[in-house]
């Protein structure tokens, strides 16, 4: 079984993403392949998990939790609801907060989904795809 830290998941949508531990692509997840209870999914959270390709690319199965998920403290939010960050101190010398890729494409993955939650997972996965390779190849990210 592969290991790796969901991304995101989206109970009312039904699915979400994993980073699996080895790199590569996040992994699509369909609430009907986890092994717990989908309340229970939240970003941050390490699972263990089987791959199979699908028509659209990696699909995980049999996904199990590693940690209790009571471990992670996450806020539940209404669908779509602006999620608050805290304001960075002014600093002259900081032109920009660069991020790792991991971070970015968290980010990047909730934007895309509230922005258009229509988007079936593998329009998703182009999308984000295409955006991450503009921000490696600008250093807007850590690689």
């Amino acid at each position: 079984m592969a290991t790796g830290t969901v991304v995101r998941f989206d109970e009312v949508r039904g699915y979400g993403f994993i980073a699996p531990d080895a790199g590569g692509e996040d992994v699509f997840v369909h609430v009907n392949d986890l092994c717990d209870e989908k309340h229970l999914f939240r970003s941050g959270l390490r699972v263990a998990y089987t791959t199979e390709t699908g028509d659209r690319g990696l699909k995980a199965g049999e996904v199990q939790l590693l940690e209790p998920a009571r471990a992670v403290t996450a806020r539940r939010q209404a669908p779509g609801a602006a999620t608050a960050r805290p304001a960075a101190e002014p600093d002259e010398d900081l032109v920009c907060e660069v991020l790792s890729a991991a971070e970015f494409r968290g980010e990047l993955t909730e934007a895309l989904l509230d922005a258009a939650p229509s988007l079936t997972a593998a329009q998703l996965l182009q999308v984000r795809k295409r955006v991450m390779e503009l921000a490696q190849t600008h250093n807007w990210i850590d690689a």
